[in-house]
């Protein structure tokens, strides 16, 4: 068996998260990454419940908020099917996140527009 180390610091004022930078052990670049932001889910199986933590940092526009949910969503719907190989769950839940994303954008577009 071998262990491997995920690290995350995070920078916060008294108004807000002010930066996010991470590394790993097996982290496809080297070094620590910069992040503005993320989401960690853990299920805890005695309480059966995700424990989770999101964050952003200030700088995180609503437009990258709309693509990070997005490819969430679409990996979280990759990793669901591979778990469970239900496929007709996984396509549905890409479905919603193609519909999230059409929505999300149509949005952020009116709001440019007021």
């Amino acid at each position: 068996m071998t262990r491997s180390e995920i690290r995350i610091r995070v920078d916060r004022s008294e108004e807000a998260i002010e930066a996010i930078e991470w590394d790993a052990d097996e982290a496809p670049e080297p070094g620590v990454q910069e992040a503005k932001g993320m989401l960690l889910a853990l299920w805890d199986p005695k309480q059966r419940n995700a424990m989770r933590i999101d964050l952003w940092t200030r700088e995180m526009t609503i437009q990258e908020m709309n693509e990070f949910v997005f490819q969430t969503l679409m990996s979280l719907a990759d990793s669901y099917t591979s778990a469970t190989q239900n496929r007709n769950i996984g396509a549905e839940m890409k479905i919603f996140a193609r519909e999230f994303i059409e929505k999300a954008v149509q949005e952020e577009a009116r709001g440019r527009q007021a």
